[in-house]
């Protein structure tokens, strides 16, 4: 029912010529030679780097990344994740598709975490299946905490999940199923352990890769490596409209129940984002010699690589301080594609691009199938082709007690629209409120777009989230 969402067309973004000459088969003919076309050396290699809670405007402490991947590459200023919450959203990176298709809606069980998830079918067995040599470096799923190593993968090395929260340092790895303890001295500070293992996968390995890179960074509480102490700070903390909103009697009861920001509350909030903000040149670093090694082995000018992360998270907006709402802070991830045999230098796009898009594209471009997937393949929108295109998307969310309550909505190019289990709706005019300030679900001017997102997230939320009842009409 999803591809039933309405597309339109989508004009070419790219400002260079691409020599996109057809589309061939399994594979996509450029400059001559077939990229994905079954199991030719030609094949691509492909780094999927994901990280942990960083929302879409942290990317100010990343020049490699902005550099060397948005710089060469195409960055999608409008990318979002489907379920704002790291394991659905990750769940949903590895098969492209949605909660209330992978069953995986909480980061715990039931309906979440590694027990929910079917791990049978997803991109690393479709490539390994191809002849791919794989490998997981970072964050799995939440609650792993086995020396299971699932299907797919050539190389496993995978954050076990403990009490702690904080995974920086003191931390377990199953590493191709037997358990490694790291420590708390400055060379075990995990991103940097993740890059050493990535690299070394990438500079050993033979023929094509795919490598699934996931840091455990910026998630809170941050903790910077030392090299890095004092080296970003602020004059002024962000302070968008919205930020500890004082009238929100518009909202729906979840938020209503939230206290209004005390200076306390505030500051705590102001370091913990900075903190965040601090881990990120780390990973930046990673990057950095994760392409390294991609450019001596051959590999860079073939392989497609993707930054992404799992979900953003809130700072006080709507006084909201995590994740899972169905806000643009939560739902709004930075999302970056270099491919150089297809990309143009420096493209900034505005398609609606989604988590559940990345497998469906991976496997596109590695010439193999996605069975199962739902979401759309980028790869008209990375070679500036014209193509018909989703105008909005189905989000989704079982919430959490206290907290969010449970809702299914639709964010399209314009507006949101949302409906929680408990009846309650709101609507946003994103041109007239980009901060989300005015829930505009009783305007009269706007009845006709309320009951047409509201129809369309009926149709679409099927099954909707466990214990939300669908109303009739």
């Amino acid at each position: 029912m999803l591809e039933r969402l309405r597309t339109r067309p989508v004009a070419a973004a790219l400002t260079a010529a691409v020599a996109v000459l057809a589309v061939a088969g399994a594979g996509i003919v450029l400059a001559g030679r077939l990229v994905g076309g079954g199991g030719g050396a030609d094949r691509p290699s492909i780094v999927l780097i994901v990280t942990d809670d960083q929302r879409a405007d942290m990317m100010e402490p990343m020049p490699i990344v902005r550099e060397r991947l948005a710089g060469r590459g195409v960055t999608f200023r409008n990318g979002f994740v489907v379920n704002p919450l790291c394991c659905p959203s990750r769940a949903s990176i590895l098969t492209g598709r949605w909660s209330h298709s992978t069953g995986v809606w909480r980061n715990n069980v039931p309906h979440g975490g590694f027990p929910s998830f079917e791990d049978s079918s997803t991109v690393a067995t479709w490539l390994h299946g191809a002849g791919y040599e794989t490998a997981l470096v970072g964050k799995y799923l939440n609650r792993y905490a086995s020396t299971y190593v699932p299907p797919g993968w050539d190389r496993f090395v995978a954050l076990r999940f403990s009490e702690s929260r904080n995974y920086y340092l003191d931390y377990e790895l199953t590493v191709d199923g037997r358990v490694v303890p790291y420590g708390s001295a400055p060379e075990d500070y995990s991103t940097d352990v993740f890059a050493g293992h990535a690299e070394e996968f990438v500079r050993s390995a033979e023929g094509p890769i795919f490598l699934y890179f996931a840091p455990w960074a910026p998630h809170e509480p941050g903790v910077v490596p030392p090299r890095h102490e004092g080296l970003i700070g602020w004059e002024e903390p962000p302070r968008p409209p919205s930020h500890f909103e004082e009238d929100v009697s518009d909202k729906p009861s979840w938020v209503r129940r939230l206290p209004p920001g005390d200076p306390a509350t505030v500051a705590e909030l102001d370091l913990r984002r900075l903190d965040q903000v601090r881990t990120l040149p780390a990973v930046d670093e990673a990057v950095g010699r994760i392409l390294d090694a991609l450019a001596d082995t051959g590999r860079l000018s073939n392989t497609l690589i993707v930054f992404t992360s799992d979900n953003g998270v809130s700072f006080g907006e709507h006084r909201w301080d995590s994740k899972l709402a169905p806000y643009e802070e939560d739902l709004r991830v930075p999302l970056v594609v270099r491919f150089d045999p297809l990309t143009a230098d420096g493209v900034v796009h505005d398609a609606l691009a989604l988590n559940v898009d990345l497998a469906p594209t991976i496997a596109e471009l590695a010439g193999v199938d996605a069975p199962g997937a739902e979401g759309m393949s980028l790869v008209p929108l990375l070679a500036g082709r014209e193509t018909a295109w989703r105008d909005g998307f189905l989000i989704e969310s079982v919430g959490n007690r206290p907290g969010v309550t449970s809702y299914c909505g639709m964010r399209t190019t314009r507006y949101t629209y949302v409906l929680y289990r408990t009846g309650e709706e709101e609507l946003y005019d994103l041109e007239a409120d980009p901060h989300q300030l005015e829930n505009a679900i009783g305007d009269p001017a706007l009845a006709a777009v309320r009951a047409e997102l509201r129809a369309r997230t009926l149709e679409a939320c099927r099954p909707p989230p466990p214990g939300m009842v669908l109303p009739s009409e």
